[in-house]
């Protein structure tokens, strides 16, 4: 054979079959092809490949020693092409063991993931997740590696990476929380007062800056000082007790934090953006099974989640 460019591999379909029939006609029938297409296509293997393959004898046609060496490459081949091109496996959620490695806010993993994860495993009890930080690398490598499957809770981006999806999934409402101790701080702020205020957030640890708040501040010519930039909200809430900063966060962290300690929740500027939390996978593995699933899984929970809120039937816990 001079180049493989100019081999029809539809042929290794025909010589597959006639090494398996050792006969034209059945070979044929095995295929959906004419005898006359058959002999046409062995015709035009054995001028490529330069060598008969198959001879006719008393006891039928028989393979040559060329044809006996080809078949296991050509059988690998065309098997390793046939489950490359076969359609992705369905996912069984009451099967499958499959585990999940997420990068998350402090937001999600605090609030949503337990009863997310409590939810799931009454219908799928084997699969299960590993949580992990969203660090600079997760959106440019991460999940393209398939690091991470999903980043989960991260406020909307205006840019990512080329081949990353980003899919809305839930909007929370931002409040303020000041220390009890704190007069300073009055019941409400308007965007003045809000930027005049010390503040604590929580450490950029994603590389995703500028904050959706600092650039609505930026377009209304103001800024703030931050004294504390905490790893998670717990801590940062603590500096909050014990100091007259304010944080900006979830309404339904900070109600949490409001049973806990003493602070208590501000009704922050209206021009502050509601929190749009979203969906990061990376496109190459959109059409996952599982990740279908997962996906799914997560947009219903929202809805549930978002109901048991209006309602007040969801209580900090």
């Amino acid at each position: 054979m001079r180049s493989l460019r100019h081999f029809d591999l539809n042929l290794l379909l025909v010589f597959e079959a006639l090494m398996r029939e050792r006969h034209v006609t059945r070979a044929a029938e095995t295929l959906h092809l004419s005898q006359p297409a058959l002999s046409h296509a062995l015709k035009r293997l054995r001028e490529a490949l330069d060598d008969p393959l198959l001879v006719r004898t008393e006891n039928g046609m028989q393979p040559t020693p060329r044809a006996l060496a080809l078949l296991p490459v050509v059988q690998h081949s065309l098997a390793l092409l046939r489950q490359g091109l076969a359609p992705p496996a369905l996912f069984s959620p009451a099967t499958s063991k499959r585990r999940f490695t997420l990068a998350t806010t402090d937001y999600f993993e605090e609030v949503m993931y337990p009863p997310f994860l409590s939810q799931l495993l009454s219908y799928a009890p084997g699969i299960s997740f590993s949580i992990e930080l969203i660090t600079p690398d997760v959106l440019s490598e991460g999940l393209e590696q398939r690091q991470i499957d999903m980043v989960v809770g991260l406020d909307s981006q205006s840019a990512l990476p080329g081949g990353v999806i980003q899919t809305p999934w839930m909007d929370e409402e931002l409040v303020c929380l000041a220390a009890t101790h704190n007069d300073r701080v009055g019941d409400a702020l308007n965007i003045g007062q809000f930027a005049d205020a010390l503040h604590v957030e929580l450490a950029d640890i994603s590389g995703l800056r500028p904050s959706n708040i600092d650039s609505c501040l930026v377009q209304h010519g103001l800024t703030r000082r931050v004294i504390s930039k905490n790893l998670n909200y717990i801590a940062a809430a603590r500096v909050v007790a014990l100091t007259e900063a304010i944080m900006t966060l979830p309404r339904q962290m900070a109600e949490r934090f409001v049973m806990m300690l003493p602070v208590r929740m501000v009704e922050p500027p209206k021009e502050l953006p509601t929190l749009k939390m979203t969906l990061i996978q990376h496109g190459l593995f959109a059409n996952d099974p599982a990740l279908i699933w997962l996906t799914q899984s997560l947009i219903e929970f929202a809805d549930t989640f978002q109901q048991q809120v209006s309602s007040g039937e969801l209580r900090p816990g």
